[in-house]
């Protein structure tokens, strides 16, 4: 019975003891101080670009000739009174002529440039005007969509000559002797079923 009592102090003696070391504050430990990670949203600036286009000098020269031509002609081609339409092959041209120099503007453009300076084209506006002498007496403003450069080039020839019936009917003669008032009604033949194109046929082989 004495052991047993004895035994019961000595074990609780070392619990009170473990309950004192457990209240007692651990110096020895030491915390490390936690980095704080803050995590903030990531918005992605748009960078501002900024571009500048410099119009080139042809652009500035086809802007320079469009108001020209507008003063030139107020109330546009319609409202003007020596005008002259031709045709041919799928081409169209407005023209109309005023008293100037000679110059001629085609779609806002000089017709030297748009007709790319190939001669025969540039030939075949100029000879209305130079059958009749009027080469350097009359400015002629064009319109011209449809087809290529040639058949345009030739509408136009068209117009011109019809245009200056518009000016005097004296004009008729020298202007019908040269074949300019007579419309070219030539066009591309059709191509026809079982033919390479409009009249070739594909190699005949007897055997």
């Amino acid at each position: 019975m004495a052991l047993s009592i004895s035994s019961l102090t000595s074990s609780f003696s070392s619990l009170s003891f473990s309950s004192q070391i457990s209240q007692q504050p651990n110096t020895s430990l030491s915390f490390k101080q936690s980095k704080s990670i803050s995590i903030a949203p990531i918005f992605k600036t748009p960078k501002l670009v900024v571009s500048a286009t410099v119009a080139s000098p042809a652009e500035l020269e086809t802007t320079n000739l469009k108001k020209y031509v507008k003063s030139r002609l107020p109330g546009g081609f319609a409202a003007q009174t020596i005008i002259g339409t031709g045709r041919r092959k799928c081409a169209i041209a407005r023209v109309v002529l005023q008293e100037g120099n000679g110059q001629v503007i085609i779609n806002y453009r000089d017709a030297k440039e748009y007709l790319q300076g190939n001669p025969l084209w540039l030939q075949y506006i100029k000879v209305p005007l130079v059958t009749l002498g009027y080469e350097s007496s009359y400015d002629v403003f064009v319109k011209a969509h449809g087809g290529g450069l040639s058949g345009q080039a030739q509408a136009i020839s068209l117009g011109i000559a019809r245009a200056l019936l518009k000016v005097s009917e004296d004009h008729r003669p020298p202007l019908r002797k040269e074949g300019l008032l007579t419309r070219d009604s030539r066009v591309v033949e059709r191509k026809k079923a079982g033919l390479k194109k409009a009249r070739k046929a594909p190699q005949f082989s007897k055997r």
